[in-house]
């Protein structure tokens, strides 16, 4: 019984270093290609372009590659593409006074945030399985609030929606990270894009916060 608890626990420590040191590469990768994209002055079309490409693969390519080396070319695709798609927004804000400070900020916090309720479910080693429900019912009230907003164009709508996006992700990064310490997610690469889209979107949200909240947008 021992032996079979430290196999386990052996395995689920493997898993982890393997993420999150395919989680870190990827996310410098990202940062790159969100450089190159300001630095060709991407334009938003491209952006959507990039982010269309992206979730195709997430949702065609790494199902059929997730177990292979491939997965791991699949992954860092999909996380370069996103990072470049980021190139537009990043653009915007740097133009804003103080917008590279912002942007440091947002990556700052967004770091914190994710070192703090990543090392608390490692720590703990709480299942948070329970929060399923509720964030996914979360994630699509939000879609739906986002899509409304285009046509509605409400500032206050906006803030209200970053700051539950904020909520989510932060959810989701307990959720996700206590899915590979208790053993229901055993995919390296799966987990990797699954934390990368916590922190992608809560950089992206946290950002628009501190942007609308300093009175610079």
């Amino acid at each position: 019984m021992m032996a079979r608890s430290q196999t386990a626990t052996l395995a689920t420590n493997k898993l982890l270093r393997n993420t999150f040191t395919m989680l870190s590469m990827s996310l410098i990768f990202s940062a790159i290609m969100a450089s190159v994209s300001i630095v060709m002055s991407a334009g938003f079309g491209m952006s959507l372009v990039a982010m269309l490409v992206a979730f195709g693969l997430l949702w065609f390519a790494l199902p059929r590659t997730e177990n292979s080396a491939a997965g791991i070319g699949v992954v860092f695709a999909f996380t370069g593409l996103l990072g470049f798609s980021l190139g537009p927004i990043l653009t915007h804000y740097l133009a804003l006074p103080n917008g590279g400070q912002l942007i440091a900020t947002a990556l700052g916090g967004t770091g914190v945030i994710f070192m703090g309720l990543s090392g608390y479910a490692m720590t703990t080693k709480r299942d948070f399985s329970f929060m399923a429900g509720f964030l996914f019912v979360g994630l699509i009230v939000v879609m739906i609030a986002a899509i409304a907003n285009i046509f509605l164009a409400i500032p206050a709508m906006s803030l209200a929606i970053s700051a539950a996006v904020v909520l989510l992700m932060s959810g989701l990064i307990l959720f996700d990270v206590s899915r590979i310490v208790n053993g229901g997610e055993t995919n390296y690469l799966r987990a990797t894009v699954a934390l990368y889209l916590d922190i992608h979107n809560l950089f992206i949200h946290l950002l628009h916060l501190l942007a609308a909240f300093s009175g610079r947008e």
